[in-house]
C-alpha cells in the first residue's frame, strides 16, 4: 500500500490542473525539455585560468536558454541567452568563447530552459534565496514550461 501511495504522489507531482472559466485543462508533462548538460570534461572537471570551458547541452524540445554562472563569492551573471532546437548542442559555437577567469574554486552553472523569450531579462547579482529569485525571473517571461538543470566545474 505504501509503494502505490508512494507511486500515486509521483505521478501527480508532474501534473497541473488549471481552471479556466466553465473548463477543466489537465496537463501531463513527464518528458523533461533538458536532457543533458555538462562542461566539456564532464561535472567536476578541473580547469585552469585561461582555458576555454564548452557545455554539452541536449534538448528534447525547442526553447530558450538562459546559461547561468554562480561564483565561488556567490555572484551570479547570465553568461549566455539563445534559443535553441531540439537535439545535442555544444556550446557556445561558431567563434564566440568561454574563457575562464578568475575567481578560482567551485563554479555552479545552470541552464534555465524557458518555452517563451525572455527578453532582457538577467539574472545578475548576489542571491541568498536562487528560487525566489528564479520565481520572479519565470513569472516575468511568462513561460508556461521551464527546467533548471545545474552542473560544476572547478578554476584552478
Amino acid at each position: 500500500m505504501r509503494f502505490l501511495a508512494l507511486l500515486l504522489a509521483g505521478l501527480l507531482s508532474g501534473c497541473a490542473v488549471t481552471l479556466k472559466g466553465a473548463s477543466l485543462s489537465y496537463h501531463l508533462d513527464f518528458v523533461p525539455a533538458i536532457r543533458y548538460f555538462a562542461p566539456d570534461r564532464g561535472p567536476g572537471a578541473t580547469y585552469f585560468l585561461g582555458e576555454e570551458v564548452r557545455f554539452f547541452l541536449t534538448l528534447d524540445a525547442p526553447g530558450w536558454i538562459s546559461l547561468v554562472v554562480i561564483d565561488p563569492d556567490g555572484r551570479t551573471y547570465t553568461l549566455d541567452q539563445f534559443h535553441l532546437l531540439s537535439g545535442t548542442h555544444v556550446l557556445p559555437s561558431g567563434a564566440y568563447r568561454y574563457v575562464l577567469t578568475p575567481p578560482r574554486g567551485l563554479h555552479r552553472v545552470r541552464a534555465v530552459y524557458t518555452d517563451r523569450y525572455p527578453g532582457s531579462l538577467r539574472l545578475e547579482g548576489l542571491y541568498t534565496d536562487w528560487d525566489a529569485r528564479l520565481s520572479v525571473y519565470l513569472e516575468a517571461s511568462r513561460a508556461s514550461r521551464y527546467q533548471v538543470a545545474e552542473t560544476h566545474f572547478y578554476v584552478y
